[in-house]
């Protein structure tokens, strides 16, 4: 009786390589993820300081303007308002950068110290830079506080400065919400409305406060 062999073919196991255009949308896709992600930090000190020197130094002159119908005090008061919040907002990034700086120059030690590898070029290039820091919040600070001191400088009538402050803010408000939710890819809409509703209600309550508090003759 015979028995018939039958052979045996291996089947081959296909391996699915991606492409390269695929690999380089991956690629590109993870590039623009760790792109927003590094901006966080500069974008966080050049949109909040902008906002907050625009903010503060429209509230503060809205605050003379309750009381006050001069405009040389109105002028005075928006330009200390300047220099006051871009020093302190450069001293504050300062110090902040710089004690971040300590941790991270300290960790840096440390891994050393256990034996762990890491390049001094791409060190120095990651480490946060104090200087900068506070140079660039001065700045922004100091930018968005010429806006309201800019619209109130050439007009006498109060009504009209008043309004024209308000007026200015309310367009620069709406600019930087839209550009700091660009930039971070957040809602628009959403965070223009928290910056406008934010600024308006800074500039109204500071406002409303100096007029009942000059109204009794401090």
């Amino acid at each position: 009786m015979e028995t018939k062999q039958t052979s045996y073919t291996p089947t081959k196991l296909e391996i699915v390589r991606p492409s390269v255009n695929d690999e380089e949308s991956q690629i590109k896709q993870l590039g623009d993820d760790l792109d927003y992600s590094k901006r966080s930090q500069w974008l966080r000190a050049a949109v909040l300081g902008a906002n907050d020197g625009l903010v503060s130094t429209a509230a503060l002159m809205m605050g003379i303007g309750a009381v006050k119908q001069d405009v040389k005090a109105m002028i005075l008061t928006g330009f200390a308002g300047l220099v006051a919040g871009a020093c302190s907002m450069a001293i504050g990034e300062f110090v902040s950068v710089y004690s971040q700086l300590d941790i991270e120059v300290a960790q840096i030690k440390r891994e050393k110290m256990r034996g762990g590898e890491r390049e001094e070029v791409e060190e120095k290039e990651n480490l946060p830079n104090p200087l900068q820091a506070a140079f660039a919040s001065a700045l922004a600070f100091s930018l968005g506080a010429l806006v309201p001191l800019s619209a109130a400088s050439f007009i006498k009538d109060y009504k009209v400065r008043l309004g024209v402050v308000v007026a200015a803010v309310t367009m620069a408000l709406g600019m930087f919400g839209w550009l700091g939710a660009f930039l971070g890819k957040a809602p628009v809409v959403k965070a223009s409305l928290r910056v406008l509703l934010g600024g308006w209600l800074a500039m109204a309550i500071t406002f409303g406060l100096t007029k009942l508090i000059g109204s009794y003759g401090f």
